[in-house]
């Protein structure tokens, strides 16, 4: 065993990059707008709010492996095996489960680092395409609270009712991610068959039965999130390849592949796997009224707002969006993973937040129970400088430009923020600040966030110049980057 995880631990987390780019979630600019008033009404407040955490964790993260994928058999860089027997790594990794013990695992800890940081939502995995509930389902033993799991003794074994409890005293929004995939679930990989892809690995329309019953174990394992761990706000649904397909749209989305790919191979089947996503969706709003839904990258009503992953779109999109980002190492728990400096990840917020989208965050928790030190020091840092800065943050709304060349735009309510980008490091402020795009109201008041301080300004042909005075060059209220308030824009 210790031979096969350090070999694991050297061979997966190198493909942790490759998985990464490759899931990539495209924007869709079919998206189809919401007409529920109760979602509208709570989609509104989720773009007030900006930042959410991400957190991927389950049994795999005692191999620091990406999470499930090893147990897919496709030919992809993010599922190879350093192993070469299939059934026997696919029994060690479903093992994991009677030593999965993180016995560290505090939620209110990370919930109040999340608030101090100044995330407003959170996003847990509740089940994984692997099919491990960390959730107390009881249509299923292959789950945290399990029995054969050392960690169902533990007070705190509802892994998912424990956190999402935690986050919502520090009121969080609450997200439960959920795959749609089941490969431990034999009405999913039959049993009967091999299993060559992520797909179900029969056709649902030769047999419609167990088809039928994988359906209806999905629906009973959403229902019960829906129904016993509180309020939930957000259903992110993951595993877009489960979804209803027609005869026409299995043979374009088969063009689209070969055409993409210059041999023509198709490494993963396109399959009907219709769930009866707004029947469930019905259902599930029955108990959660306005609930938002994330059906990721598949088209429709079900998809509430868009999630490209691991990367920032180029422009702003007329649709809502988050991007999910992995703060350090891979998206599930890697050792001794190397997290983004504070800078990259201001920057990288305050660019997701101009061209209106959100920034979800991941952190993964280790086998232990606990994040890794450099998660902790790099939310504090984030929130350093939202507590200055996040009024230019929180609420706001894209506005023309929104960004030339290292000065970002939000608006809200008549006032404009200019976010000026510390591109080289110094944590100085320059003597002064020109803005080309606008130009402040008369009678507007122009000033930097964290100070009480008016600051001068003039008019220039192209827009205005602030002076920053020497104190503040030397001493600025934060660092990485600052903020331009001006109470009202000239026409």
């Amino acid at each position: 065993m210790s031979s096969m995880k350090n070999l694991l631990l050297t061979t997966m987390v190198i493909l942790l990059t490759a998985y990464a780019q490759g899931q990539a979630i495209y924007e869709d600019e079919r998206y189809v707008p919401e007409t529920d008033p109760l979602v509208l009404e709570k989609l509104e407040q989720w773009k007030d709010f900006k930042f959410g955490l991400l957190m991927h964790w389950g049994p795999y993260s005692q191999w620091g492996i990406v999470e499930s994928w090893s147990i897919c058999a496709e030919d992809e860089g993010w599922c190879r095996r350093p192993h070469e027997d299939y059934i026997a790594y696919k029994k060690e990794y479903e093992g994991l489960k009677k030593t999965f013990n993180p016995v560290n695992f505090n939620p209110d800890k990370w919930a109040k680092a999340a608030n101090d940081a100044g995330m407003k939502y959170v996003v847990f995995t509740t089940k994984h395409h692997d099919g491990f509930c960390m959730f107390d389902s009881k249509y299923t033993d292959y789950k945290v609270t399990s029995e054969e799991c050392p960690f169902h003794t533990n007070k705190r074994a509802n892994i998912a009712k424990e956190i999402f409890d935690s986050f919502r005293k520090k009121d969080f929004w609450i997200g439960t991610y959920f795959s749609k995939p089941d490969w431990h679930n034999n009405d999913y990989w039959w049993s009967n068959f091999a299993t060559p892809d992520r797909n179900v690995n029969y056709d649902p329309e030769e047999y419609p039965k167990k088809w039928e019953s994988f359906v209806q174990f999905t629906h009973n394992q959403i229902l019960e999130l829906m129904t016993d761990y509180g309020d939930i706000d957000i259903l992110w649904l993951d595993g877009g390849w489960v979804a209803k397909k027609t005869p026409q749209t299995i043979k374009e989305a088969y063009k689209r592949k070969i055409d993409s790919n210059e041999s023509g191979f198709i490494k993963a089947q396109i399959i009907n796997q219709d769930i009866r996503m707004d029947e469930l969706v019905q259902k599930a709003r029955k108990k959660q009224p306005g609930l938002i839904v994330v059906d990721r990258a598949v088209h429709g009503k079900n998809q509430n707002y868009l999630t490209p992953e691991n990367r920032v779109p180029e422009k702003p999109l007329p649709y809502p969006w988050e991007s999910c980002i992995i703060s350090g190492g891979g998206w599930s728990y890697t050792p001794d993973a190397k997290y983004m400096s504070g800078q990259e990840a201001i920057h990288m917020l305050i660019d997701i937040v101009v061209k209106g989208g959100n920034l979800l965050y991941n952190i993964a928790p280790g086998p232990d129970g606990d994040w890794q030190q450099g998660a902790y020091d790099l939310l504090e840092d984030i929130g350093d400088w939202i507590k200055v800065n996040g009024e230019a943050i929180y609420g706001t709304r894209t506005m023309e430009p929104y960004k030339t060349d290292n000065i970002g735009i939000t608006e809200k309510e008549g006032t404009v923020y200019f976010l000026y980008l510390d591109e080289k490091g110094t944590n100085q402020l320059p003597p002064s600040i020109s803005i080309n795009t606008h130009c402040p109201a008369e009678g507007a008041k122009v000033s930097l966030l964290g100070t009480q301080e008016q600051l001068d300004w003039e008019k220039t042909q192209e827009g205005f110049t602030v002076n920053i005075p020497y104190a503040l060059q030397e001493n600025p209220p934060s660092k990485y980057a600052w903020v331009i308030k001006v109470t009202k824009i000239a026409k």
